[in-house]
């Protein structure tokens, strides 16, 4: 799939922004490479990777399961939130997906939203994941499971799962943290770590992980996650009695609703040049996008998650579930575009923090 030779301007929600916004140039409808800065491809050509980006053994089968979620949050890629119903993956789509899932003996399943939960069909696929045999890892906003008492069995249900709970957590405190993700979703999210911790996640010794994201609240980079780590667990456990296992720092992508932040205030060209500034090719073999499938809730393939967003399918023939082929996908050259400098920036990005 080539670049297009045209441009047209980014389309944002706010129509008095639209007349100001750069130009930008257009792969598969959407308005997503930015001309004023190095070409991602030319980038990485230039430091040792002549042929692109390509595939390695895949390891993690990463599906969206909807973009129905009980919050809105102001960095959110997948422009998930309470009035996406329609966008949830049905019974036989994920039917699909277990079935190549175990074909090909994928270990990992990565499920992620929206808020997975509220997808119907949610308890019955980690069911069937676990039964056979597959490490399931569980994107949850925590706030889900103070969301509905019909949701106050979840740390029982992951448990008995052995499910991987990665959780996004901005900061360890209120006010940082409610003005990126909503009123009232720091409380929610404490008291939904102490019923995880009470069952055992986050808990020496339990094999029960509790993992915890860290995404900026502004136009700039995270900071070391090692140290980000440390002060996590030291001021949730002097706060609130609350331990989890890692913290994983995600650098926020030009993509979405973080992207209209970006225009709206004025950050997008020093963001992005701070990205191209930083731009790290040792990050490039750890790259998520070399060892995972992404599929999206109406069975798409993609190269990662955030290429999903932005509709950029993977490079394959047969691009959907239902005709899907490993052998073409370990073949495939992963799409690139300039949203790829935010995880290759400084120690790089990935759904599970830094890469290098």
């Amino acid at each position: 799939m080539g670049v297009k030779q045209k441009t047209k301007s980014l389309k944002s929600r706010n129509s008095e922004l639209a007349s100001t916004l750069i130009q930008l140039d257009v792969l598969n409808g959407q308005a997503v490479v930015d001309a004023q800065f190095p070409p991602f491809a030319r980038k990485i050509r230039e430091h040792g990777f002549p042929n692109g980006i390509t595939s390695s053994p895949i390891e993690i089968f990463q599906i969206n399961i909807g973009k129905l979620c009980n919050q809105t949050c102001a960095h959110c890629h997948v422009d998930a939130g309470p009035d996406k119903k329609e966008e949830n993956m049905d019974r036989a789509t994920l039917e699909r997906c277990l079935e190549l899932i175990i074909k090909y003996n994928i270990p990992k399943v990565d499920i992620t939203g929206g808020a997975p939960e509220l997808n119907p069909h949610f308890r019955w696929f980690v069911e069937e994941c676990y039964k056979a045999g597959k490490h399931v890892m569980d994107r949850c906003n925590l706030t889900v499971i103070e969301a509905n008492k019909k949701y106050h069995d979840l740390p029982d249900f992951f448990a008995a799962n052995k499910v991987e709970i990665i959780s996004s957590l901005p900061y360890f405190s209120k006010k940082r943290t409610d003005s990126q993700r909503g009123d009232g979703v720091f409380e929610d999210s404490i008291s939904a770590l102490k019923r995880l911790n009470a069952v055992g996640y986050g808990i020496a010794g339990s094999g029960l992980t509790l993992n915890l994201v860290y995404n900026p609240s502004g136009a700039y980079l995270p900071g070391d996650q090692a140290a980000l780590e440390k002060e996590f667990k030291s001021q949730l456990s002097r706060r609130y009695q609350i331990e989890f296992n890692s913290l994983f720092a995600i650098t926020n992508l030009p993509v979405s609703r973080f992207l209209d932040y970006l225009l709206e205030t004025g950050n997008y060209k020093q963001y992005m040049t701070e990205l191209v500034d930083a731009f790290n090719p040792n990050t490039i073999e750890g790259l998520m996008c070399r060892n995972t499938i992404s599929v999206s809730w109406d069975g798409y393939i993609y190269d990662c998650d955030f290429n999903q967003m932005l509709d950029l399918k993977s490079n394959i023939k047969g691009n959907h579930i239902s005709s899907f082929e490993l052998e073409q996908y370990l073949d495939r050259k992963v799409v690139l575009n300039q949203h790829c400098y935010g995880c290759t920036a400084g120690a790089g990005s990935s759904c599970g923090g830094e890469v290098a």
